[in-house]
């Protein structure tokens, strides 16, 4: 399908190859890039001021910066009331470690219970707008839960493709929500070749990290929200847990943006930007340390934290540009400390993470350790999602 002129705000142009460049119609139903098959990034008309008047202070979700969104004819809008998540300060942790500001994210108050609800809220408005019948995900759990709540909200056909051994909660809850939901034996890699097989015909749009181009945009809001609630102001550091990666290159996508619209004064510094990982699954880190010269062939295992058993991540070249821009890292981390940095959320702040969410606290602390990480910088964490959706993999263990 073609779409024709637009008839909201929104300032997007059109699209190009996040490796050679080449441009793309942004009027067209578009997957990875036929050039290079890599993925596809939106672009927006930058060159004419827009204010940050342009936000809309009525709208409570990320929906308030639709100038600086894709979806064309707000009528194909697709949402729970996903984004505007809280930014809370974690005063007796930062005591407890002399830190001068730490702050946390919390997209576990997203609709379905995760950052997800994001990218997913934005892929399927794209979707229904370019006239989809129906998409497939592979997913490694949250991804399919916020497709198959979008999906019933739209009245598009859903199908999931997840792990055996992803905890029950979030199989349950596609199903819930309508979905075909598929179990494969293995990770989120064996789940996307078992979607290219079923999907050969290209009947459904496979909406997989990074294989549209519609999903960064939803995860993109993450950047725009921390940098109105914190005053137009950002953090030294921001520590991301990167599987798929695109919140990762969301955000960065977004302080890139606002730079150039002049929302962030000229002397606002960008934060360097660190992804976590599971010492199970670490691909990203692999490559950055030159131990490998992509991810195409590492092999990982799964993890408490479901999110990041991404062993092929197809933005790892965007992940490492991101790195490399922000004078940022990679950090992993093992099972047990993931489960001790939930511990310290739940006991010293009452905030139950996601195990990728104790993994970035748990980073933070190893890059403390090592003198990487300053005690009187402004730190940030992102947690990814609720707690509750992973008792399966964590009941027992609150304790030592």
């Amino acid at each position: 399908m073609k779409l024709v002129a637009s008839d909201s705000l929104s300032r997007l142009a059109a699209l190009h190859c996040s490796s050679c460049g080449t441009e793309y119609s942004a009027y067209d139903l578009q997957r990875v890039s036929a050039c290079c098959s890599l993925p596809l990034v939106a672009d927006y008309d930058l060159r004419e001021p827009l204010s940050r008047a342009v936000i809309d202070q009525a709208d409570t979700s990320m929906w308030r910066y639709g100038a600086l969104l894709p979806l064309l004819h707000d009528e194909n809008k697709v949402t729970l009331g996903e984004g505007l998540t809280p930014l809370l300060r974690l005063p007796r942790l930062a005591a407890r470690h002399e830190l001068s500001s730490l702050l946390l994210k919390d997209e576990g108050q997203n609709p379905t219970g995760s950052f997800k609800a994001r990218g997913l809220s934005m892929a399927v408005s794209k979707a229904k707008e370019l006239g989809v019948d129906g998409c497939i995900i592979p997913t490694a759990g949250n991804a399919g839960v916020a497709m198959a709540a979008y999906c019933a909200r739209a009245g598009l056909k859903a199908v999931v493709v997840m792990p055996r051994h992803t905890p029950q909660a979030f199989q349950e809850e596609c199903q819930w929500y309508g979905a075909e939901v598929e179990l494969v034996d293995g990770l989120i890699s064996d789940c996307g070749a078992r979607v290219r097989q079923r999907n050969a015909d290209g009947a459904l749009l496979d909406i997989s990290t990074l294989k549209e181009p519609y999903r960064l945009e939803g995860k993109k809001t993450m950047g725009y929200e921390i940098a109105e609630q914190l005053n137009w102001q950002l953090p030294d550091v921001l520590l991301y847990p990167a599987g798929g990666g695109t919140g990762l290159i969301g955000i960065w996508k977004a302080f890139q943006e606002m730079k150039a619209l002049g929302w962030l004064a000229p002397n606002v510094k960008l934060p360097r930007m660190v992804a976590v990982q599971a010492e199970n699954c670490c691909p990203l880190l692999e490559t950055y340390l030159g131990h490998q010269p992509n991810c195409h062939a590492y092999q990982g295992r799964a993890t408490l934290a479901n999110g990041l058993a991404v062993p092929h991540p197809l933005g790892e070249a965007l992940m490492l540009r991101v790195l490399r821009e922000s004078n940022g890292t990679v950090v992993s981390v093992s099972e047990e400390g993931m489960l001790d940095g939930m511990r310290d959320l739940g006991h010293q702040e009452g905030l139950f993470v996601a195990p990728e969410g104790g993994a970035v606290w748990t980073a933070a602390r190893q890059l403390l350790a090592t003198g990487w990480l300053h005690a009187d910088e402004k730190i940030l964490l992102l947690n990814t999602g609720n707690g509750q959706k992973y008792m399966d993999n964590v009941a027992g263990r609150a304790w030592k």
